[in-house]
């Protein structure tokens, strides 16, 4: 090998063995000294190596990237698969069995539940309000922010309008004869339609209240209320207008409009005393027709 191309290995950093009896030629002519600006080949400063030149950066580090590499974690010859993340614990303290509670324990029972996730955005559950000797069961599908704020059903603006279509019939939260509660004791987030879950979770509170209260009719407001109470997927204007039944016991079903939609569509309030009359025939015994219009 000369010392010419010697010369120019070095300056790549390439390190070459040359053996002791292994004869060195001298180039035919001096090397040519480095392009104008170049200046001498790097060399180390204090200690330090010398800066990598373009050439040499461009030879792949293969040690390097294999010194480096994250190592694959292997099981019988195959990749360990990634840890399934875990979910989140369900939560605790469900309804169950609520056979033979009273009401006080009952109330107990749905002050403490967590077992949906709407407990979670509660600020109280709202059990039920009114006579626990009535004959007639108010039924809506769930609190509102109001309701969830004071801990009692159908308050605020609704509420008003619900009072004064109960005392058309002379009952009412405050005189009697009414017990009014909802599908779902804690308010769904965004006054949306409670979830199955969140129905079935509750559904057993619903069912112990209506045992206890043996009542002679059940007023239904709104669609998600009759289509959970009736278990049926029928839109609001089929359910309106017929006698429907209610558990074991068949409890007489009354479906009318609830009086959010009442507030917002006044020109159904008509169609709703036409349902209260033929309410308040049923809580006292009268015939009542199985069509209406």
């Amino acid at each position: 090998m000369d010392t010419r191309r010697l010369s120019y290995l070095r300056r790549l950093g390439v390190d070459c063995y040359i053996p002791r009896d292994a004869a060195v030629l001298e180039p035919e002519a001096p090397l040519a000294s480095t392009a104008a600006g170049d200046g001498p080949a790097r060399t180390a400063v204090d200690g330090h190596p010398p800066e990598r030149g373009a050439a040499e950066s461009a030879v792949p580090a293969t040690s390097e990237a294999s010194a480096t590499a994250t190592p694959e974690y292997k099981t019988g010859g195959q990749a360990a698969a990634a840890p399934e993340p875990v979910a989140p614990a369900a939560p605790t303290g469900a309804s169950g069995d609520c056979d033979g509670l009273d009401w006080d324990a009952l109330a107990a029972r749905v002050a403490g539940c967590h077992a949906c996730k709407l407990c979670e955005g509660r600020t109280q559950t709202v059990f039920g309000v009114g006579d626990r000797q009535a004959d007639l069961v108010i039924i809506g599908e769930g609190p509102g922010a109001e309701e969830d704020r004071q801990g009692e059903p159908f308050v605020g603006r609704a509420g008003q309008l619900l009072d004064a279509m109960l005392a058309a019939i002379d009952r009412g939260r405050d005189r009697g004869g009414v017990y009014i509660g909802n599908i779902v004791k804690c308010r769904p987030p965004g006054n949306r339609d409670p979830r199955p879950d969140e129905v079935a979770a509750c559904t057993p509170y619903l069912r112990r209240q209506l045992e206890l209260l043996e009542p002679k009719a059940i007023v239904a407001l709104g669609r998600v209320a009759a289509q959970q109470l009736l278990e049926t997927k029928a839109p609001l204007a089929k359910l309106r207008g017929q006698l429907h039944h209610y558990g074991e016991q068949s409890i007489p079903v009354w479906v009318t409009y609830h009086p959010a939609y009442l507030l917002r569509s006044p020109g159904e309030k008509a169609k709703v005393w036409q349902d209260l009359k033929r309410i308040r025939a049923l809580v006292e015994n009268d015939s009542v027709p199985k069509q209406v219009g």
